[in-house]
C-alpha cells in the first residue's frame, strides 16, 4: 500500500508540473515559421497583386501581344468555336488573339468599363486585327478594359503591337507540316526581330500542335521586354506539329 508521504510527494510533483505547462509562452502567430521547401524559402508576392483590378489609368507592368497559329487552333478544336476563322480557304496563319495587360505576377481582367458599349467606329478600328469581331468583344472586355484606354484607342494599340514584330518568312512559305522544336520557332522569330532576344517570348502548344507565339512588350509599345513568367510557361514538347494555312 502506498504510504500517505509518498501520495504527498506525488501530488505534489504533478502540481509543479502542471505549474511549469501554464507557465510556458504560448506560440505566436506572428513568430509563425514561413513557408519553406526543401529548406528554401522563398518570398511570396502579395496575393492581392495577381487579382488587383488597375486604377481606369491602366496599373499594369506590360504588354503580351498573343499571335495564334490558326491552322493549330482550328486542327485542335477551334473549328467547333470559331467556324469563321476556321473556314477553308481562309488562307490564316498567325492572327491577333490578343493584347494583354499584365503584372510580374500575374494578371488583371474584366477591369472598370468592361461592360460599356462598344461603338461602330471602335469595331471599324479593330477590323483585319482579329479574326472575328466576336472574338473583337471579347478581347476588349476580358483585357482592354484594364489598359485605361478607350475601345478605341484599345484597339489602336493592338494594330501597332501587331506591327511592331515580323513574321518569319518561313511561315509564310509552309506548304506541308513540318514536326519543329518549339526553341527552333522562338530562333525564327528572334532571327526575323532583332531586338527580340531569349526570354522575351513564348511559344504555347496543344495536343502536339503550335498554338500561339506570345510576345512581351513594354507600356508604351516600342520595345520587347523580358518576362520570366510568360516565358515559364513556354511550351517543353521536344517537338510540335506546325500545319500549313488552310
Amino acid at each position: 500500500m502506498i504510504s500517505s508521504r509518498l501520495m504527498s510527494r506525488a501530488c505534489w510533483a504533478l502540481a509543479l508540473l502542471l505549474s511549469l505547462l501554464c507557465a510556458a509562452p504560448a506560440p505566436s502567430f506572428a513568430q509563425k515559421a514561413p513557408d519553406c521547401v526543401l529548406d528554401r524559402c522563398e518570398e511570396k508576392a502579395p496575393p492581392e497583386r495577381a487579382f488587383r483590378r488597375p486604377t481606369p489609368g491602366g496599373d499594369f507592368d506590360f504588354y503580351v501581344l498573343a499571335l495564334s497559329w490558326s491552322p493549330g487552333f482550328c486542327a485542335t478544336g477551334g473549328a467547333e468555336k470559331a467556324r469563321e476563322q476556321c473556314q477553308s480557304g481562309m488562307g490564316l496563319g498567325f492572327v491577333v488573339h490578343g493584347l494583354w495587360p499584365q503584372f510580374e505576377r500575374g494578371f488583371p481582367s474584366d477591369c472598370d468599363g468592361a461592360g460599356r458599349p462598344i461603338s461602330r467606329t471602335a469595331l471599324d478600328a479593330a477590323k483585319g486585327l482579329f479574326p472575328s469581331e466576336g472574338l473583337a468583344r471579347y478581347e476588349w472586355r476580358k483585357h482592354g478594359s484594364c489598359s485605361g484606354r478607350s475601345p478605341q484607342d484599345y484597339f489602336a494599340d493592338v494594330r501597332a503591337a501587331r506591327d511592331l514584330v515580323t513574321i518569319p518568312p518561313e511561315f509564310q512559305r509552309l506548304k506541308q507540316e513540318e514536326e519543329v522544336a518549339p526553341a527552333e520557332i522562338l530562333r525564327s522569330f528572334g532571327k526575323a526581330n532583332p531586338r527580340l532576344r531569349a526570354g522575351m517570348a513564348a511559344v504555347t502548344c496543344s495536343k502536339g500542335f503550335l498554338q500561339e507565339v506570345r510576345v512581351c512588350l513594354s507600356k508604351d509599345l516600342r520595345e520587347f521586354r523580358p518576362c520570366p513568367e510568360v516565358t515559364r510557361n513556354s511550351c517543353r514538347a521536344p517537338s510540335i506539329k506546325v500545319t500549313p494555312s488552310l
